[in-house]
């Protein structure tokens, strides 16, 4: 299925749990939002992750050749990446994983950040934030937002309420950050309402059987 003919699926409460679930089965085919070149800018527009003129100047400035190369090495980050946390997913994390994920920290030596100081002006009153901006020099910096991403889920999320959507066929995983931790599904729309209907259809068998 082209992904161009669905819009990306944005249901894990972390952004870098959204980046592993930019392949999925949301039907009946698989789709890969970041299957090319073109995947990858749409899939960071989405994702909010990177600016939209940043984008526009890197797909001026970059060769269709330079942007499926970087395409394919988001893959790879992304089905490494996977692997680290379907391993850890539901327990927390310890020392030893650092070892892990030194790629990671390889990746994240190479970005390119400065701060600025702006002023917010809310209901009269000014404010000041220190914004990181980042430098989009070449189409390989649309893997340091990525990068980013995935560095925040390690530090800032508790890798104990990391899941796997419970739905048979579907490959998403979220961060539970419902009360109680009870969160089952990527989507009531999706896999919630499936099970539901699988259950009643099941209950329904047995009571003809009866």
């Amino acid at each position: 299925m082209d992904y161009r003919q669905i819009p990306a699926i944005f249901v894990a409460d972390a952004p870098g749990l959204d980046f592993l679930n930019s392949v999925a089965t949301p039907v009946d085919e698989e789709v890969d939002w970041i299957s090319d070149g073109e995947g990858l800018l749409a899939w960071l527009e989405q994702a909010q992750l990177v600016p939209g003129a940043a984008l526009e100047e890197i797909r001026i400035r970059s060769t269709a050749a330079e942007l499926e190369d970087v395409a394919a090495r988001a893959r790879d980050l992304r089905e490494w990446f996977r692997g680290f946390v379907r391993k850890r997913k539901g327990g927390p994390l310890v020392a030893k994983d650092l070892r892990e994920i030194e790629l990671l920290n390889q990746l994240l030596e190479r970005d390119q950040q400065h701060g600025e100081i702006v002023t917010n002006i809310a209901d009269g009153v000014t404010s000041f934030e220190l914004r990181a901006n980042r430098r989009w020099q070449s189409a390989a910096s649309l893997l340091m937002p990525i990068a980013e991403a995935l560095a925040r889920l390690v530090c800032e999320e508790d890798f104990t309420h990391v899941k796997a959507c419970e739905g048979p066929r579907c490959t998403l995983m979220f961060a539970d950050h419902t009360r109680g931790h009870a969160r089952r599904w990527c989507s009531m729309a999706i896999c919630g309402n499936r099970a539901k209907v699988a259950a009643h259809r099941k209950r329904l068998r047995e009571q003809e059987n009866r």
